[in-house]
């Protein structure tokens, strides 16, 4: 009787290892792809050179830049869906380091940034950040590297780890229209960031339009388009870096 009752607790648990491997399967594998079409479409400066590195990590520059961004991609979206900011903010004069996630999820590699910043020599200030979920990790990196970046680039994103007392430059920017980010989250984790950082809403703007990955669930809608909310959001990032 006993090996009985041990096999079946054998075949129970192997029964639901089975099923939350597919589901974590399923999970991962089920992400916003890059609008491919859309970001064609996006007009690029010739002066602009693509570079891609090991670990497929892409980075978007002009000659004499002294300026560098490194970009965490939102959760469950496909890097490249950011190629579009990335350009814009290379045509004018910032380098950026845009960093492939394991399973499209920044947390599985939260010091992804390790190493770059050697690699370029030529950069003398250094920021870094991203969108959304990528944004948070971002900042989670940035509590135990403070002095290697001059600030913290949030998009539609706060910070769960305390830089209020650093003396680092951060922006928060967001669309008038996001109805992802959590804004009760958002308004507490403010407390977390030094007292001095900005905050920039587009309006119109909503969460999914700072990449190029269409339209996301639950998203609000947006009254401008993903072109201009992208070149909106490039006003912001030169405004506070330059």
């Amino acid at each position: 009787m006993k090996k009985n009752k041990y096999f079946k607790y054998i075949v129970i648990i192997g029964i639901v290892l089975l099923f939350s491997f597919v589901f974590c399967g399923i999970y991962v594998n089920d992400y916003y792809h890059a609008d491919m079409e859309a970001i064609s479409v996006f007009k690029s400066d010739d002066l602009v050179s693509k570079e891609i590195l090991d670990d497929n990590i892409i980075v978007y520059s002009v000659d004499d830049s002294t300026t560098g961004f490194i970009f965490y991609p939102g959760g469950k979206v496909e890097y490249t869906s950011y190629e579009p900011l990335m350009i814009s903010l290379a045509e004018k004069g910032i380098t950026c380091v845009l960093i492939e996630m394991p399973f499209n999820l920044a947390v599985f590699n939260i010091n992804a940034a390790d190493g770059i910043q050697e690699q370029f020599p030529e950069i003398n200030n250094w920021y870094i950040g991203g969108h959304s979920l990528g944004g948070s990790m971002a900042a989670v990196y940035l509590k135990d590297n403070i002095t290697s970046f001059n600030g913290l680039i949030l998009l539609a994103s706060y910070s769960t780890a305390d830089l209020s007392d650093t003396e680092l430059d951060v922006i928060s920017i967001y669309g008038s229209e996001d109805n992802i980010l959590n804004m009760n989250k958002y308004d507490k984790n403010k407390n977390n960031l030094p007292k001095s950082f900005s905050e920039s809403i587009i309006d119109g703007g909503c969460h999914a339009y700072f990449g190029m990955y269409g339209a996301q669930d639950g998203d609000g809608t947006p009254t401008i388009s993903n072109k201009e909310q992208i070149l909106k959001t490039t006003e912001h990032i030169l405004n506070f870096i330059f």
